[in-house]
């Protein structure tokens, strides 16, 4: 088990953080959080600050797994589409579903002037389309946006526009969307970790949760870890893709895939400046998307490709490289000084999975590469969920959802082979 943060340029350059130290004897608390990400570190620093005594196990470090790796993209909304998730809920929930993800911006903003959060945030967000099909569903997004779910920080931007922004023939529409954003998710998360401590949290690294015991007659909830145990009235299991079988009944519905991000070398920056002028997080629309940003210092931080196979023999960062040509040709000379990847929970279809494996075990996972401003107001609802108004909460609990198909051999299989018909579609 690792004693320090992944490898990446998040790594790399997140602010110092204190070396916490592993459980090593026994502790009883109210609540104990696995997992030291986004949620786990808001559901922390929620229910501390309303009187709970909480512990927190993490594995390796605080933001270690994807809540530290990630593009650094924070946006609103899910990754299911609206109209999806009105059919799998109701129009009624699935408003409150949307409205809850734009408050989870809100909670961004508000935790990071409260905490002193260094973490980079700058305003702004592109959602660009690569033909004329993007357009329309461009347009026909905006009148959802601003009609049915009232939400007016989004405009459009024609081609000549989004050609004058960005330094690329690529695209050739896009939605702005000035209430969106980016950020070093790392820090952000390191952030989140220190609140918590102060408010009265303690964390626990290189603590691995091996077996939640339920409640029994002959005792409460147990957590067993290699060398002691904690003993708490409720669990928040916030491990998602690295949670594996600590709770075993969640890995049929998440499905671990396999993403990665460059960061070039420093350009100057007048250069940096040049690719990306107004400074927003940009995405494409295509099933396996293209995202990028421009970093603090002036670099450019690339993600786009998706591993379904887990074959540790793909070259991600060449081809994750040969993918920002195709986007700004120009920095075909640059140097990429780092390269990383790391695991996004999935589920079949795409919305996040919350929920109760017990009235005391609460669990977030599925994120499904939408968690950078989810993942803390979820932290947010399990708190106040555990503190008795859960219906916030429930509202999310009630999405349905299914095993992938195909069991622990064949649904990986399975996935790649429907992957293959979306990558298709992406190149027609």
């Amino acid at each position: 088990m690792s004693a320090t943060h992944f490898g990446s340029y998040y790594s790399a350059t997140a602010h110092p953080s204190k070396e916490r130290p592993p459980l090593r004897s026994h502790v009883a608390c109210d609540v104990c959080v696995i997992g030291a990400g986004i949620a786990g570190c808001s559901a922390a620093l929620h229910l501390a600050e309303r009187g709970y005594r909480v512990v927190v196990l993490e594995e390796h470090r605080a933001g270690w797994g994807a809540s530290g790796r990630n593009g650094g993209q924070a946006l609103p909304g899910i990754a299911t589409e609206q109209a999806k998730l009105s059919r799998l809920v109701g129009s009624a929930a699935a408003r409150a579903i949307w409205d809850i993800s734009v408050e989870g911006l809100s909670l961004m903003r508000e935790l990071i002037a409260k905490h002193h959060i260094r973490c980079d945030w700058v305003d702004g967000h592109m959602l660009t389309a690569t033909r004329p099909g993007h357009e329309r569903e461009l347009m026909t997004g905006l009148e959802a946006l601003q009609g049915t779910l009232d939400y007016h920080s989004v405009r459009y931007m024609e081609a000549d526009e989004v050609r004058s922004v960005l330094a690329s023939r690529r695209y050739t529409a896009a939605l702005y969307d000035s209430n969106a954003g980016h950020l070093h998710p790392l820090n952000y998360t390191l952030g989140l970790a220190e609140a918590a401590e102060r408010a009265g949290a303690t964390i626990f690294e290189r603590t691995r949760a091996l077996e939640v015991c339920r409640a029994t007659s002959a005792g409460g909830l147990r957590i067993r870890t290699a060398e002691a145990e904690v003993r708490p009235q409720h669990v928040l299991l916030s491990g998602n893709a690295y949670l594996g079988n600590t709770a075993p009944e969640l890995r049929s519905k998440i499905l671990g895939v396999s993403t990665y991000v460059i960061a070039t070398e420093p350009l100057a920056e007048a250069r940096a400046r040049s690719l990306i002028a107004n400074n927003a997080a940009v995405s494409d629309m295509n099933w396996v998307l293209d995202y990028f940003r421009r970093s603090a210092d002036h670099r450019l931080l690339f993600g786009g490709r998706v591993s379904y196979s887990d074959l540790a023999s793909f070259d991600a960062p060449a081809a994750t490289r040969k993918r920002m040509l195709r986007v700004f040709p120009q920095l075909a000379g640059v140097r990429i000084d780092y390269s990383w990847g790391g695991h996004v929970d999935i589920t079949l279809n795409r919305a996040p999975h919350f929920g109760r494996l017990s009235p005391q075990i609460y669990f977030l996972q599925g994120f499904s590469g939408h968690g950078v401003a989810l993942a803390g107001i979820a932290g947010k609802l399990v708190a106040e969920a555990i503190a008795g108004t859960a219906e916030r909460f429930d509202v999310f609990s009630a999405i349905p959802h299914h095993d992938f198909p195909g069991g622990a051999l064949l649904r990986r299989p399975l996935l790649v082979l429907a992957m293959l018909y979306y990558r298709l579609r992406d190149l027609l």
